[in-house]
């Protein structure tokens, strides 16, 4: 059960990335935020985080509320897995357009030396909750490949999306569709891996002689 003061940086959030793109990641965006939504801001100091990094992994783990809160059991069952990520991943970028300057600051700030550990852990954060809400129940060792090759598809189309001019993100959603393809062939090719042992024969001798050559 989330604390008031918990509930209180929930509601902030989304608007503070709002504000940032005006104000930076600053306390400026907080206290802005605060007037936005008739909130103290003495209370809305106290909740938000004071420094910049902070402020930015609280405003993307509402995000990713955002996600569950969106997709109800009802919206994604009928879809295939990767109509699932499609619109997990879309739909991310619309809770963020209102913020998309600040979300391009962001990305610089995490990138900073200090920052790197923080922002593979949201990367991480963000691809899990992604694939628990598209489903995904693995334990095995596909838990932790399925979530690197999604957190770098949503990486890289974050990075298109950021500099997309075209009318309704044409071309985000072309990129998109071709990560996605291409991470689609990706696992049929591993299916069969797993499915084939000559397959498997064949490569394992393949690297044999690699190792050692006839003479």
């Amino acid at each position: 059960m989330p604390t008031p003061l918990e509930r209180l940086r929930r509601k902030l959030a989304l608007a503070v990335g709002e504000n940032a793109v005006f104000d930076g990641w600053t306390r400026k965006a907080a206290d802005s935020a605060a007037a936005q939504l008739g909130i103290d801001p003495a209370q809305a100091r106290l909740a938000m985080p004071d420094t910049q990094a902070g402020m930015i992994d609280t405003y993307i783990e509402e995000v990713d509320r955002g996600l569950d809160a969106y997709f109800t059991p009802e919206r994604l069952p009928k879809l295939k897995i990767r109509e699932k990520i499609r619109a997990l991943i879309w739909r991310r970028l619309e809770i963020m357009a209102p913020a998309r300057e600040a979300v391009r600051r962001a990305l610089a700030i995490l990138a900073m030396p200090q920052n790197v550990p923080l922002a593979l852990r949201i990367s991480w954060r963000t691809a899990d909750r992604m694939w628990r809400i598209a489903g995904d129940t693995s334990t095995d060792f596909n838990h932790y490949t399925k979530r690197l090759t999604l957190g770098a598809v949503y990486g890289s189309t974050l990075l298109v999306w950021l500099d997309d001019q075209s009318e309704g993100w044409i071309e985000t959603a072309a990129f998109l569709d071709r990560r996605i393809d291409d991470v689609m062939k990706i696992e049929k090719l591993k299916a069969q891996w797993r499915g084939s042992s000559d397959q498997r024969l064949s490569v394992s001798r393949f690297l044999g002689r690699l190792r050692y050559p006839p003479q």
